[in-house]
């Protein structure tokens, strides 16, 4: 007999909130406030390199080699300003560490217009609602300036677990948050493998947010795909009973 579902797993980045601006842009604001005038455009192009160099080769914010998110993300600031002839190690660190800390301000990030009916949806409809995210620490003061959090009753980060999507590790933990069994669970992302293949592999309901018609998959159900995360509701509810 098929498990009513009784929660909501939800993906954040990309999912129900997105960065406001590019990252060169927010890089290049916040140099200028220590007198540093540079191309939104050239740190953007190196942030990018940069930021895939210690995605390789320390994965998940240094967790398993001694680090953490703010000494990670100080490392990729400072390379990054470097590489884009930034030489003074003062303003490196002071424009590394102000950056760290104030993107935990709402002024950083656009909340989706389809992302709090979507979860008041979810809420109304009596499902408990929790996160499973390849974030840092900062997620819950995130959560907290966008006026989300609310909604939610746990948080997991692949920081605080030491372990990030696609393991199937981190969707088991929130599955013991859970306390029901994968089937009376739905999980709501953004990304192909990293949340719809990953957490259907623990048998999850994976649903995958594509608002730009990008994945072209052929193994994703119509019913699996969602334009708009105020589609939700309507599919959750086939599953309810």
């Amino acid at each position: 007999m098929r498990s009513p579902v009784r929660w909501v797993l939800w993906d954040v980045k990309d999912t129900l909130l997105k960065v406001r601006a590019s990252v060169g842009e927010q890089y290049c604001k916040e140099a200028r406030r220590v007198g540093l005038h540079l191309s939104p455009v050239e740190v953007d192009a190196t942030f990018r390199q940069v930021y895939q160099q210690y995605s390789r080769g320390y994965p998940n914010y240094g967790v398993a080699q001694g680090l953490n998110g703010e000494a990670w993300w100080m490392k990729v600031v400072r390379d990054t300003l470097s590489q884009c002839r930034v030489e003074d190690p003062a303003l490196l660190n002071t424009v590394a560490h102000n950056l760290y800390h104030n993107f935990c301000n709402a002024e950083n990030w656009e909340v989706f217009p389809d992302s709090k009916k979507a979860l008041e949806s979810c809420t109304s409809l009596g499902l408990k609602l929790g996160v499973v995210s390849n974030f840092d620490a900062r997620l819950e003061a995130i959560l907290h300036a966008c006026e989300l959090r609310s909604y939610f009753s746990f948080l997991i980060t692949s920081e605080e677990i030491r372990v990030a999507k696609p393991s199937p590790a981190i969707f088991e933990k929130a599955l013991q948050a859970c306390g029901v069994p994968a089937g009376s669970v739905a999980h709501v992302g953004d990304h192909y493998v990293k949340d719809y293949l990953a957490s259907r592999s623990v048998g999850i309901h994976g649903f995958l947010i594509d608002r730009h018609n990008k994945h072209r998959q052929a193994d994703i159900p119509a019913e699996h795909r969602l334009r708009s995360l105020e589609e939700l509701a309507s599919r959750l509810q086939e599953h309810l009973d």
